[in-house]
C-alpha cells in the first residue's frame, strides 16, 4: 500500500479524518495526497486566471486543515483538480495509483440521520477505488477482528483483495467470513475464492433477506473491528447503491468500513 488519499471537504471535522488517516500510513509506511476540487469555468470577459485563484484558495485552506494534525514523518502532499469530483479522483489515480481512499461517512452534509452524505456517496459508489469509511472520532487502532460479509463467493480477481490482505496481514488479523445466502442464489454463490479462504479463520453461513440484515445478525457475535464488503452488482447495499446518500436507518456502523471494488477497471 503505497499511496492513499483523502478528500477534504468544508467539514470542521476533516482534520479528524486526516489525522486518522496519517495514523494508518504511517502504519503502513504510505504515502498520504489530501484533496481538492473545485469546479471553475472561464467565461469571455472574466478573469483568466480564476481557475489559478481558485485552486490557490483551495491550497492554502488544505493547509491549514494540515496544520491542525500531527502530521508525524508523513510529508502530506496536496492534489488539486479542476471539474467534477469523480472525473478528478480518476484522473488523480491515473497518475499516482491511489490504493486506497479514507473519507468520512458524511462530508459537508450536517443531517444527523444520514450516514453516507452526497459527496462521500458518490466517492464510494462511482469510482473502483478501495474505500475505507471512518466514523467521525474513530481514532486509528489495529484491526484485530475483521468480518467479511458477502452474498457471492465469486471474485473474478485476486487483486480485488489486495488491501484487505494487506491490513489482515499487517494488523494479524482473525478474518471471519459470512456468505450470506438470499432469496434467489445459486450454487455458484456458495463457491468461494481461494484467495479469500485463505486469509479467513471461520466461515459462517446464514440465510437471510439481504446480505445487510446478515450483518446485523451476527455483528454483536464477531465483535468486530472492521466490516468488509464488496461493491458490485448483486453485492452488499444492492438497493443503497442506487443513490448517493445513505440514510442511518437503512444502514449504520460505528466501525470503520473497507469497500472493495469487483467492477472492472
Amino acid at each position: 500500500m503505497k499511496n492513499i488519499l483523502v478528500p477534504i471537504g468544508t467539514s470542521p471535522d476533516a482534520s479528524e479524518t486526516l489525522q486518522y488517516a496519517v495514523d494508518f500510513a504511517t502504519d503502513f509506511g504510505a504515502a498520504v495526497y489530501v484533496m481538492e476540487v473545485f469546479n471553475v469555468t472561464s467565461k469571455a470577459g472574466t478573469l483568466a486566471n480564476v481557475s489559478e485563484i481558485v485552486a490557490e484558495s483551495g491550497k492554502e485552506r488544505l493547509k491549514g486543515v494540515i496544520a491542525q494534525i500531527d502530521a508525524k514523518q508523513i510529508d502530506i502532499k496536496i492534489a488539486s483538480y479542476n471539474g467534477e469530483l469523480v472525473d478528478g479522483l480518476k484522473e488523480i489515480d491515473k497518475e499516482l495509483g491511489i490504493d486506497l481512499i479514507i473519507l468520512a461517512p458524511r462530508s459537508n452534509d450536517i443531517q444527523e440521520e444520514v450516514y453516507l452524505g452526497y459527496t462521500s456517496g458518490k466517492i464510494v459508489k462511482q469510482t473502483n477505488i478501495p474505500t475505507l469509511v471512518v466514523p467521525k472520532g474513530t481514532p486509528y487502532k489495529v484491526f484485530d477482528n475483521v468480518l467479511v460479509a458477502f452474498k457471492s463467493g465469486i471474485l473474478k480477481r485476486k487483486r480485488i483483495l489486495n488491501p484487505l490482505i494487506t491490513i489482515s496481514g499487517k494488523h494479524r488479523s482473525n478474518v471471519n467470513l459470512l456468505l450470506v445466502k438470499t432469496p434467489g442464489y445459486s450454487d455458484d454463490d456458495l463457491k468461494i475464492n481461494t484467495a479469500l479462504m485463505d486469509i479467513s479463520s471461520q466461515l459462517t453461513i446464514t440465510e437471510n433477506a439481504s446480505t445487510y440484515l446478515g450483518v446485523l445478525e451476527h455483528f454483536q457475535s464477531k465483535h468486530p473491528d472492521l466490516l468488509c464488503v464488496f461493491r458490485r452488482k448483486r453485492g452488499f447495499f444492492k438497493k443503497l447503491w442506487e443513490k448517493s446518500t445513505i440514510l442511518k436507518s437503512e444502514f449504520s456502523v460505528r466501525i470503520p468500513v473497507l469497500i472493495l471494488s469487483t467492477k472492472k477497471d
